[in-house]
């Protein structure tokens, strides 16, 4: 909860247009590498936020089938966009897992 408030705080002092909640996962990541929050005392609220993630999704659907009629004529720059961005997430996620593997790998060797 610190850190959401802490976020919050951040998000009106700092002038960017970066959501609040953006800014309190990106404290409590800069935490849990400092070592100053370990990973068991965030670890059963991450597993029960994982469970309930779903549930999350249901709004923005009744929100899709509302406005359908508004959504159906731009589908084709919609889809592509989101393959565009998910294709964009998954090379930028794989190039910086492998980065970090071979940091790992050779911080061990």
């Amino acid at each position: 909860m610190g850190f959401t408030v802490a976020g919050e705080a951040l998000q009106r002092i700092v002038p960017l247009p970066i959501p609040a909640s953006v800014y309190g996962l990106a404290l409590l990541f800069a935490a849990l590498c400092l070592k100053l929050v370990k990973v068991e005392q965030v670890k059963e609220v991450g597993g029960f936020l994982a469970s309930i993630l779903p549930v999350l999704f249901v709004s923005p659907t009744v929100g899709i089938v509302e406005h359908w009629a508004v959504i159906r004529p731009q589908l084709l720059p919609i889809a592509l966009l989101l393959l565009a961005s998910t294709l964009l997430t998954f090379g930028i996620s794989g190039g910086i897992t492998q980065l970090l593997s071979r940091k790992g790998g050779e911080k061990h060797a």
